[in-house]
């Protein structure tokens, strides 16, 4: 599905980030990336999911089998990759329902679809919110508006099940939640994953993983994958941390 070959990348105009990174993501896996601060976990998403902010040097990212180097971020959406944002941006006025239908209909319209009925959008809402505990008045909101970084984080993951993405690439989506609210986002992410689709988790910490089982743990330190393990290197890495990769 994904394949990553000599991958570099660096801020437009800056500095190096990104130094040969390879990875492949086949169907039905998860991938979990972790790394100390800096290490380019974040910035590795912001280019599999073509922000402007960063620019590819050397190296080729393929989805599907074609190469999306010059593909716009709104055309590799459109392709099927979904980047949950550390950060997410607030929209004034916009209700999270009417952007998730706006986002909905831009994707089937590019796929040359009709729009999607009023009356199966609600029903998909009323599924997906029902799996994470959303209830009807925060639907009415303005997107991210006044909500708590839990609140923006169970939006995000509820904006991935709605689009139903072949690729989910989730940053940092565990970053402040407390017990609860990462348990309702994790059993979201497993209702989700299937044989068709694929997850790339980013986290610094191995607690996600206590929830969303990874088929593969990759190591990221300057720039460049050190390691790849199974679910037991995350533990080595809560146990020992990074300096024993690193040095």
């Amino acid at each position: 599905m994904l394949k990553i070959n000599n991958l570099h990348a660096q801020i437009e105009g800056g500095t190096e980030i990104l130094k040969g990174i390879n990875l492949q993501i086949n169907p039905g896996e998860v991938h979990a990336i972790m790394g100390p601060n800096g290490a380019g976990k974040s910035t590795l998403a912001s280019v599999v999911a073509g922000k402007e902010d960063y620019e590819v040097t050397e190296g080729e990212i393929f989805f599907e089998g074609n190469n999306i180097n010059e593909d716009a971020p709104e055309e590799r959406a459109h392709r099927g990759i979904f980047l949950s944002f550390q950060y997410p941006v607030e929209i004034p006025g916009v209700s999270v329902t009417n952007f998730i239908k706006a986002a909905i209909n831009e994707n089937r319209k590019a796929k040359g679809l009709e729009n999607m009925s009023a009356k199966e959008i609600l029903a998909l809402v009323k599924e997906n919110s029902n799996k994470l505990n959303i209830k009807s008045d925060f639907l009415a909101r303005s997107l991210n508006q006044g909500f708590s970084g839990g609140e923006k984080k169970r939006n995000e993951i509820f904006q991935m099940m709605m689009l139903d993405p072949k690729l989910a690439i989730l940053d940092e989506t565990d970053s402040g939640l407390d017990i609860d609210a990462l348990r309702i986002v994790a059993d979201g992410v497993n209702s989700f994953r299937n044989e068709g689709n694929a997850v790339l988790l980013i986290t610094h910490y191995q607690r996600l993983l206590d929830y969303i089982q990874p088929d593969f743990v990759h190591v990221l330190a300057d720039g460049k994958i050190i390691k790849t393990g199974d679910k037991s290197l995350a533990l080595e890495l809560e146990e020992k941390g990074y300096d024993w990769l690193l040095n």
